[in-house]
């Protein structure tokens, strides 16, 4: 179920949920299971729309007993925010990239690392890999968090509002709107561009107020985001294939009945592998959808974009990633 609020009301009310749940009897407590979740993305993207089946499904299991309710919109904050609020369990579950998990574990940022996978079926291998795992049971014991799936985001690919770029020289001074996290923010720096943090829910009117020339984002992005709007030329770098990850707080997790989560995680790897469809199925359409919308498609030198980036970036962050985490992945 998809509920519309604000961080500051969503925080209240969840000291006053706790609070009537402390004082509640045990009965009454069994009665019903909320899960809230948030989200950065529109009601429209894949993603959302996931949480919508996982919620459908669990409801259905448990006859209605659990209630998963997704914020979508970036209504709880920033996607720090959340993160953040899922730390401290003040928020139960939310969705985000790998590079950006890594403010909380550096590690993590390799798992979203540009030039890193071939093709999406090779990121599919990751959770059931020794370096996930390993990273997995530091987010337990550092964060308090657990990875509970790892879904598809899509390929990255720039754009730009009104530069055509066609080699990575055309990046030079190009102010290009990235997450603030630290290896994107380098892979721009890579190409000679100048890179920008900006919270996604703030980039729509960066772009149209012309605070950035660019951004970088997968197709279904800019498409439920509307971007194509502020954003003349797409170029298909196809610079990073992007995992994004499902994370609890583990303690609310740990707090759940056994036959809760049994439901939850059988709804999360249902609904995982139907969410990672659509985004390949959207891919496959988006690009003749877009230039239909108004945009130029640039198909550039993709190699002068890899070539900088695998030579500045796996021995920038050997240090953070641990030595030999790029090439055990690269290896899946």
């Amino acid at each position: 179920m998809t509920v519309k609020t604000t961080r500051r009301t969503f925080l209240a009310g969840t000291a006053v949920l706790g609070a009537a749940t402390l004082a509640a009897p045990g009965i009454l407590r069994a009665q019903e299971t909320v899960i809230r979740w948030g989200e950065m993305l529109a009601p429209s993207h894949p993603q959302v729309q996931m949480i919508d089946r996982i919620a459908a499904a669990a409801k259905e299991a448990s006859d209605g007993r659990i209630d998963v309710q997704s914020f979508p919109n970036g209504q709880l904050g920033s996607g720090k925010d959340m993160m953040d609020m899922v730390v401290s369990g003040a928020l139960a579950m939310t969705t985000d990239g790998a590079a950006a998990l890594g403010s909380l574990l550096p590690p993590l940022s390799v798992l979203e690392a540009p030039y890193l996978w071939t093709d999406p079926a090779q990121l599919a291998k990751v959770p059931g890999s020794d370096v996930f795992k390993t990273l997995n049971d530091q987010m337990v014991s550092q964060r308090g968090m657990r990875m509970l799936a790892v879904t598809y985001y899509g390929k990255r690919h720039v754009t730009t509002g009104n530069k055509a770029v066609h080699t990575a020289a055309d990046m030079q001074g190009l102010k290009l709107r990235v997450p603030p996290v630290d290896t994107f923010i380098a892979m721009v720096e890579a190409w000679g561009g100048q890179a920008t943090p900006i919270n996604f829910n703030e980039l729509y009117l960066a772009l149209s107020q012309g605070a950035v020339d660019g951004q970088e984002n997968p197709l279904p992005t800019i498409a439920s985001a509307k971007l194509n709007e502020v954003q003349k030329y797409l170029i298909l770098t196809g610079h990073i294939i992007t995992p994004r990850i499902v994370i609890a707080n583990e303690a609310w997790l740990s707090s759940l009945d056994k036959a809760d989560r049994e439901i939850l995680m059988a709804a999360i790897d249902e609904a995982v592998p139907w969410q990672n469809q659509q985004i390949l199925d959207s891919e496959a359409a988006l690009q003749t959808t877009l230039a239909d919308a108004g945009m130029t498609v640039i198909e550039p030198d993709v190699e002068s974009f890899r070539k900088p980036v695998l030579e500045q970036l796996p021995p920038k962050f050997e240090s953070v990633w641990g030595k030999g985490t790029w090439e055990a992945l690269a290896a899946l």
